[in-house]
C-alpha cells in the first residue's frame, strides 16, 4: 500500500476531538490552506492533523502515481547506456540541504519553548511527517533534489550539545527515533514515515539523498558487542589525558599526514607514549570474559562501554583530526573504523614493536594514504551494504560517503558498485573539497564533488569569488554552486549580508560545471550556523541577538528553530521563483560547458557574468559582485557579436532583481556593447536573438 495514502488514513483517524492552536510558520502554507487564525508576527494557527490531509489532498497526490518503494529513475524506467555514467541527473538539478531535526522545528504551542511534548502532546523538532510542509516551499524555489543530513540512529554517549551530533552513528540500519512524529507512530512504523516522505518528494518530481559516514561511527556503537575488534581500544583511566599528539619537531601548523613527514612522526616521545596507549580489543585479550559480558549485556542491556569498562577496564579512542598538529581536541562522540586489521604497510617500518594494539594516528586513519596488508572484509561488506539498505527499504536516489576521500580506493570501489548494482542511475557525492582531485574523484564512480565554494564564494574581495565561478568550468567533475554548507558561517551573516546571500544564491543557479546547492535557512537569511567546522570568525556563534532563543545555540547539536519569520524570508523564496522558469528553459544548454562563452567587462569594479550559446539565443547572466553599493556595468559584447555576426541593438530583460517583469532592452553603447545600471548585489539575465538583422 502507498505509505502516503496509510499516512492519510493514519491522519484521519488520529485527528483529536478537541481544538488545537497549532502555530506554523506563514511560509509553510503555500498551497492556501484554510487556517484558523493568521497572526500579525507571520504566524498561522491551524488544526496540523487538517494542514497535512489537506497538503496530501491538494498538492501531493495531484500528481500522484502509486509505485512500489523506488527510486525516482527506477519508477519512471530510466536505462543508463553503457558509455554513460548512472546518477549523473544530479548534473541538472538544484539541491536543497536539510536537518530533518531541524529544519521543520518551531514552537508550535507558542509557550516560548521548542518542546519535545508540548501541550497537544506533538514533537516540535522535525519530524520526517512534518517536512512534508515544507515541500511546496521547496518547488516553490525549483528543488528538484533534497540531501539529507544523517538520519541514522545515533548514540547520546558524551553528546555535544543538548541533542547530540547526527554525525555520531550508532546504527546504520536504524532510523533515528528521534525523527518520529507522534501524530502517526502508533498507526505508522519509523520506517513508514520515511517511505510516506520519499514518496512525496517524488510525486513532486524531487529526488532524495542521504548522508552516509563509513569512516567514523558513535563511540557507543551498536557494532560493538559483535565486533569489538573493529575499533580502537584505550584503559578508561587514560581517557581523561587522551589527545592527539603534538609533533614539536615539524614547525608548520596543521599539516596533511604526506610520508614526508612520517619519520619524524615516528620518532617524536608524545607519539610513542600514544601508541603504547592502545591496548587490543577486550575480546582478543579474553574471551571468555567477553562472552560473559554479552550475556549480561542481552540479559539487562544499558550501556555497552560501561559494561567494558566494569569488565575489562578499556573504553573506546575517541576520532581526532588526521592532519598533523591540528589543535582541533578529540571529537569524544565518534570514533575511527579500523580499516585494516594489520598496521599500515608503508609506515609499520617505523614501529619498533610490531606487536603493539591497533592505534589511531594520522597515517592508520588516512587509510587512502596509508593501507595495510589485510583489508577488514566483513566490515567493508556491512559498510558497502548500508546504501543498499535504504534504497531497497526507502528508495532513495542517491548520497553522499561522508570523509570518501579518506577511505580505501577498493572501499569507494565497492560501495559505489554495490549501490549501482540496485539502481545503475544512483547519484554519489564526494566530499572532496580540493578541486584538484576533481578527475580522479569522477573516475572512482562519483557524479560531482562537493568543492571549495563556501569558502571561495564569499570571499568577493580577495577575487576568490571570480576565480571560483571562471576556474570551475574547467574542472572534470561538477561542483556544488554554494555559499555555505551546514559546517561553514552563514552568508547572510558574511561581510555584505542579505546582498551578498541574495547575490550568490540567484547567481549559483547559473554557474558553468555548477549544481546549485541551497543550505536549509539560507532562504530566509538565517544568520546563526548550524556549525562552526569550516572557516569560523572568533564571534561566530554570536551571531543572534543575546536575547534570542537560540543566542549561541548550533543547530547540528542543539534544538534550533530557523528564523522563518524574518520580515525578509520571502526575499530569496520569491527571487528563486522568478528564475526558475528561466533555469528550467534553458536547463540543458547551462549545464552543457560546451555552450559556456566567458565574458569580460569594459565598466564597473568587479562585475561577474556568464554567457550560454543556445539554439537561437545568447543568454547572458551578469551580477553586480559589490554587495554595499550600486554601479553601471559595461559588458564587452565584441567577441560575442563577432563569432555570431550579431548586429540587433536590442534584447530582453528575463529578470532582473528590482524589476517586476520581462521588458525589451535597448541600452547599448556606440559599439553596440550592453550597459546595466545594477543595484547592490543585482543580477540580471539578459537574452540576446541570433542571426536577427537590424
Amino acid at each position: 500500500m502507498s505509505k502516503l495514502l496509510k499516512l492519510r488514513e493514519a491522519l484521519v483517524m488520529n485527528k483529536p476531538n478537541y481544538p488545537l492552536n497549532y502555530a506554523i510558520p506563514e511560509m509553510f502554507n503555500l498551497f492556501g490552506h484554510s487556517s484558523l487564525s493568521i497572526l500579525n508576527n507571520g504566524e498561522q494557527l491551524v488544526n496540523p492533523y487538517d494542514f497535512l490531509i489537506d497538503l496530501i489532498d491538494q498538492v501531493l497526490l495531484k500528481n500522484y502515481e502509486s509505485t512500489e518503494v523506488s527510486s525516482l529513475s527506477q519508477s519512471k524506467g530510466v536505462k543508463v547506456p553503457k558509455n554513460k555514467m548512472g546518477g549523473d541527473w544530479i548534473l541538472k538539478s538544484t539541491v536543497y540541504s536539510m536537518m530533518i531535526r531541524t529544519s521543520t522545528t518551531w514552537d508550535h504551542d507558542r509557550n516560548g519553548y521548542v518542546d519535545e511534548n508540548n501541550i497537544y502532546h506533538l514533537k516540535e523538532t522535525g519530524t520526517f511527517i512534518k517536512t512534508l510542509a515544507l515541500l511546496p516551499l521547496l518547488d516553490k524555489m525549483g528543488v528538484d533534489s533534497i540531501y539529507l543530513l544523517p538520519i541514522s540512529k545515533f548514540s547520546l554517549k558524551n553528546k555535544k550539545g543538548e541533542l547530540g551530533s547526527p554525525y555520531g552513528v550508532s546504527n546504520f540500519f536504524e532510523l533515528d527515533p528521534s525523527l518520529s512524529d507522534p501524530m502517526v507512530e502508533n498507526t505508522l512504523s519509523l520506517d513508514e514515515q520515511f517511505q510516506a516522505l520519499v514518496e512525496a518528494a517524488h510525486t513532486l518530481g524531487m529526488r532524495v539523498m542521504i548522508d552516509i559516514i563509513p569512516r567514523t561511527n558513535a563511540t557507543e556503537s551498536d557494532l560493538i558487542i559483535d565486533h569489538p575488534e573493529w575499533f580502537y581500544w584505550i584503559k578508561t583511566s587514560d581517557l581523561p589525558i587522551y589527545n592527539p599528539p603534538y609533533v614539536d619537531e615539524i614547525n608548520d601548523r596543521t599539516v596533511s599526514p604526506t610520508m614526508k613527514y612520517m619519520p619524524t612522526v615516528y620518532k617524536n616521545k608524545k607519539v610513542l607514549e600514544h601508541i603504547h596507549r592502545f591496548q587490543f580489543d577486550p575480546k582478543t585479550q579474553n574471551k571468555d570474559q567477553w562472552a560473559k559480558l554479552k550475556k549480561e549485556y542481552a540479559k539487562k542491556g544499558g550501556s555497552i562501554l560501561d559494561l567494558v569498562d566494569k569488565y575489562f577496564g578499556l573504553t573506546i579512542a575517541p576520532a581526532f583530526s588526521d592532519h598533523i598538529n591540528d589543535i582541533q581536541p578529540p571529537w569524544t562522540d565518534v570514533t575511527f573504523f579500523r580499516m585494516y586489521l594489520d598496521h599500515p604497510a608503508e609506515t609499520s617500518k617505523y614501529l619498533e614493536d610490531k606487536n603493539v594494539a591497533p592505534y589511531i594516528l594520522f597515517d592508520t586513519i588516512k587509510s587512502n594514504l596509508y593501507p595495510g596488508h589485510k583489508p577488514n572484509k566483513e566490515l567493508w561488506d556491512t559498510l558497502s551494504n548500508i546504501i543498499p539498505h535504504y534504497q531497497k527499504t526507502y528508495g532513495i536516489d542517491g548520497a553522499r560517503i561522508d570523509m570518501g576521500h579518506a577511505l580505501p580506493k577498493e572501499l569507494v570501489n565497492q560501495i559505489i558498485s554495490t549501490a549501482r548494482a540496485i539502481d545503475p542511475d544512483f547519484a554519489f557525492i564526494a566530499e572532496e573539497l580540493n578541486v584538484d582531485n576533481a578527475k580522479f574523484a569522477r573516475g572512482l564512480g562519483y557524479n560531482m564533488i562537493i568543492g571549495n565554494g563556501f569558502s571561495m564564494q564569499p570571499h568577493i574581495w580577495e577575487g576568490k569569488l571570480h576565480h571560483f565561478y571562471y576556474k570551475s568550468v574547467d574542472l572534470d567533475c561538477a561542483v556544488f554552486a554554494c555559499g555555505e554548507t551546514h559546517d561553514t558561517p552563514r552568508l547572510a551573516a558574511r561581510d555584505g549580508g542579505q546582498n551578498l546571500s541574495k547575490f550568490l544564491t540567484v547567481m549559483n543557479m547559473f554557474m558553468p560545471n555548477g549544481v546549485p546547492f541551497i543550505n536549509s535557512g539560507q532562504e530566509v537569511y538565517e544568520r546563526q550556523p548550524m556549525n562552526t567546522g569550516i572557516d569560523p570568525r572568533p564571534n561566530e556563534l554570536y551571531m543572534l541577538p543575546p536575547e534570542d532563543p537560540f543566542y549561541m545555540k548550533l543547530a547540528l547539536f542543539d534544538k534550533f528553530a530557523l528564523h522563518y519569520l524574518n520580515h525578509m524570508h520571502n526575499d530569496i523564496p520569491d527571487n528563486l521563483a522568478r528564475v526558475k522558469p528561466i533555469r528550467k528553459k534553458y536547463l540543458n544548454t547551462i549545464t552543457d560547458k560546451k555552450n559556456y562563452m566567458p565574458i569580460s567587462f569594459l565598466e564597473g569594479y568587479n562585475p561577474v557574468g556568464f554567457a550560454y550559446e543556445a539554439k537561437d539565443e545568447i543568454l547572458i547572466i551578469v551580477g553586480n559582485a559589490n554587495p554595499f553599493d550600486a554601479q553601471h556595468v559595461k559588458i564587452d559584447l565584441r567577441p560575442i557579436r563577432k563569432r555570431f555576426e550579431l548586429n540587433q541593438n536590442e534584447g530582453r530583460i528575463l529578470y532582473a532583481m528590482h524589476e517586476a517583469g520581462p521588458r525589451m532592452f535597448y541600452e547599448f553603447d556606440e559599439n553596440q556593447n550592453p550597459y546595466f545600471f545594477m543595484g547592490a548585489g543585482e543580477v540580471k539575465i539578459l537574452v540576446l536573438q541570433k542571426n536577427s538583422k537590424k
